[in-house]
């Protein structure tokens, strides 16, 4: 075993030490290999030897990591950069989140299944009495991506709603609100939770609904603040950032774009509620939280 592992490495002039190795395998049979692993392990593997590097750059390895309709997303590069751009730097800009819709929505790809990703701010997203600062105020923050997110002082009538029409690929999408109860700050820094406007979140629960183009639908609801239970199941809501999930929605195929709607509301006005924190609305493969946990376990 040791001998073998002696040869995963090659020698100042590219040959292999102590004999023949993996630097001596023909880089297109390395290629081969190559699409059946990961982007990090493929750019992990390319460290070994020249047949790797090789290999590692090739476009038929890149190509089959990026989804099927990956030119629509290069829409959002400046025309100039991507025309001279290799597949695998193609792979490296798309994994990067891409701004769009005013910088209020973002793309990218997942850097490990290379999957279609998606988050809408709260400042892309209708808010009712949002520009009443009696009710709502902009918050300043680096806990979000997008450096802002929309909080909620006091109001009856709670309704948020936001639309999205992109070309999304063949899969099964997932729609999360990220929410957050109290508002939260830095003192001396260290971050601290102020919960005097929360409120009204465990008299009736919140509806959240989905809509796509094609007639798929999906409803539920959650109460946002369920202290006394939470706090005898060990779970506690308030002070943290959850993300809700709203449904599920299949795409069969990219063309035409698909248009989803989603929302979340609290209309019974017979009592107010406040205190909460909206930062954004996550699009994401159904299964990629489940993968990621798994990615941590390990």
């Amino acid at each position: 075993m040791g001998a073998s592992l002696s040869n995963l490495t090659e020698g100042p002039n590219g040959a292999a030490i102590g004999g023949p190795g993996l630097g001596d395998i023909p880089e297109n049979c390395v290629a081969c290999v190559f699409m059946y692993l990961t982007p990090p392990e493929i750019c992990n593997l390319a460290r070994l030897n020249r047949a790797f590097r090789g290999a590692a750059s090739s476009d038929s390895v890149w190509e089959n990591k990026l989804p099927s309709n990956y030119q629509d997303l290069l829409h959002y590069l400046p025309l100039d950069r991507f025309l001279s751009f290799s597949k695998k730097d193609i792979f490296a800009h798309l994994s990067r989140p891409l701004l769009f819709d005013d910088g209020n929505k973002e793309v990218w790809l997942d850097r490990v299944t290379g999957r279609v990703c998606m988050s809408i701010s709260a400042k892309g997203m209708a808010i009712t009495g949002i520009e009443d600062r009696r009710y709502w105020t902009w918050v300043p923050t680096e806990e979000s991506r997008f450096h802002v997110v929309a909080y909620l002082q006091q109001i009856w009538w709670f309704e948020v709603d936001g639309v999205v029409k992109f070309p999304f690929p063949a899969d099964i999408y997932t729609i999360y609100f990220r929410l957050h109860l109290g508002r939260f700050s830095k003192r001396l820094g260290r971050r601290v939770c102020n919960f005097d406007h929360t409120h009204g979140w465990d008299i009736k629960p919140v509806r959240f609904e989905l809509s796509a183009s094609d007639g798929q639908q999906a409803s539920c609801e959650f109460c946002l603040d369920e202290t006394e239970q939470d706090e005898a199941n060990g779970n506690q809501k308030r002070g943290c950032w959850i993300d809700y999930k709203v449904g599920d929605f299949i795409v069969t195929d990219s063309e035409p774009a698909t248009e989803v709607k989603f929302s979340m509301k609290q209309i019974d006005c017979t009592h107010s509620k406040g205190g909460l924190c909206v930062d954004s609305v996550f699009i994401i493969p159904s299964d990629l939280k489940e993968r990621r946990r798994r990615r941590i376990l390990k």
